[in-house]
């Protein structure tokens, strides 16, 4: 589709599709970038309404100074079909009504798998933001969302360079993937002021460096009796040597409860030092992490915000699809293996500094790369054939070009198909 404003200004229209508290945070430079670019771009935000309790989505739209969403789709809570479906039925219904000129997908929620699938269906071109991330463990929701995505969007931007070699492995076109960085340090870093500024660490009740920060959320973790059993086994332990603080999603908290006899689970297993507490804000939880001692998780997005902090994290899982935070950032793969995990903290606790960098393009300047690759293919004749996705040359295992980059200052590394 092609816009005209009052002014008789052509622009593109591009929707950006968000339906979870992590995707808010990635959206953000983006609706930034593109309207700094209003001669090109019109964004529209689709919140599919994933998440739609306060602290786990209003609250990020006012922190981040996000537009209000052009579109709510109110899919609510349910199974992970009841999600996607009703999120690919309202996104379809949009996709058809309007037209966009190109619609963007981010992360790996059902949002994402249902924005993927639509647009392939309805024949808008589509990029998926965070592509390639693999942990190669298919019992995860979140694993199969990646795949169908990065399979389904006709452009791949890429966090690190790992991921690009993921994609490459499974036969993807060497030639959709776009190495851009890491879109959500963009939001921490222009936030970074406020962060150091906020001491939310008081407001919960300890003081900086002197506690641990837990969050959990995954069902292997929360939803499986034996693992939340072995968990409230772990805080129980780690509590007798450290507070704790814990900012416990409802859904988590009601798990806990269930497995753990009741709501006085709290009180029993945390020795007066596991301080439970609602669900932060943006800028509230990364001073938390910024403050911690350790964080304990088993989130992607916080093995990343840990990573950038220089914060150690112990990540409460065996595998993880950010190998990039272990080999370059501050990151411990421990599991639900409490001797591990006592013996990190002791590591962490008596020694040398925490050693780690910053992975590349990990630098704030993604947003600005993701838009100069639109300008190029969105405003011109460079547009990927949906019938030549799979390169032969790239089947697993065989080597592959390196795909597209974008340098520092957003120029395209070299050329794309046209």
């Amino acid at each position: 589709m092609h816009n005209r404003d009052d002014h008789g200004v052509n622009y593109r229209r591009i929707a950006l599709v968000a339906g979870a508290r992590p995707n808010f945070v990635k959206i953000a430079p983006l609706v930034q970038a593109l309207r700094r670019s209003h001669d090109q771009f019109e964004p529209i935000i689709i919140h599919t309404g994933q998440h739609y309790d306060q602290h786990l989505s209003d609250v990020f739209f006012s922190e981040l100074a996000i537009p209000s969403p052009d579109v709510h789709l109110g899919i609510g809570s349910g199974t992970h079909a009841e999600q996607t479906a009703r999120a690919l039925i309202g996104i379809e219904r949009f996709l058809l009504d309007h037209e966009p000129d190109f619609i963007i997908c981010v992360g790996d929620v059902n949002s994402t798998l249902a924005c993927a699938l639509a647009a392939a269906k309805c024949g808008i071109p589509c990029a998926h933001v965070e592509s390639g991330l693999r942990s190669r463990d298919r019992s995860m929701p979140e694993e199969i969302n990646r795949i169908v995505a990065d399979h389904t969007a006709d452009w791949l931007y890429t966090t690190c360079a790992d991921a690009g070699d993921n994609l490459r492995r499974e036969g993807i076109d060497p030639d959709r993937i776009v190495f851009v960085g890491n879109i959500m340090i963009d939001t921490m870093m222009a936030q970074m002021d406020r962060i150091i500024a906020c001491d939310s660490p008081a407001q919960v009740g300890v003081r900086r460096g002197e506690y641990l920060l837990l969050t959990m959320h995954r069902p292997v973790n929360v939803d499986d009796p034996e693992h939340a059993g072995i968990l409230l086994d772990i805080i129980h332990s780690l509590t007798a040597r450290h507070k704790i603080v814990f900012p416990i999603h409802p859904r988590t908290k009601a798990r806990l409860s269930d497995f753990g006899g009741g709501e006085e689970w709290a009180g029993r297993v945390g020795r007066g030092n596991l301080i439970l507490c609602e669900p932060q804000g943006y800028i509230e939880f990364l001073a938390l992490q910024k403050s911690a001692l350790a964080v304990l998780t088993d989130s992607g997005g916080v093995q990343e915000e840990t990573t950038m902090l220089g914060v150690p994290c112990l990540t409460l899982r065996t595998n993880t699809e950010r190998p990039v935070t272990i080999t370059e950032g501050t990151n411990r793969l421990v599991g639900l293996d409490l001797d591990r995990i006592l013996a990190v903290l002791d590591e962490i606790q008596f020694p040398h500094p925490v050693r780690y960098r910053h992975p590349r393009f990990w630098d704030g300047k993604t947003a600005g790369r993701i838009v100069a690759h639109l300008a190029r293919v969105v405003t011109s004749k460079a547009r990927i054939s949906r019938t030549h996705r799979v390169a032969a040359s790239t089947a697993p295992g065989a080597p592959g070009t390196p795909g597209i980059q974008v340098d520092e200052m957003g120029h395209i590394a070299h050329s794309l198909q046209v």
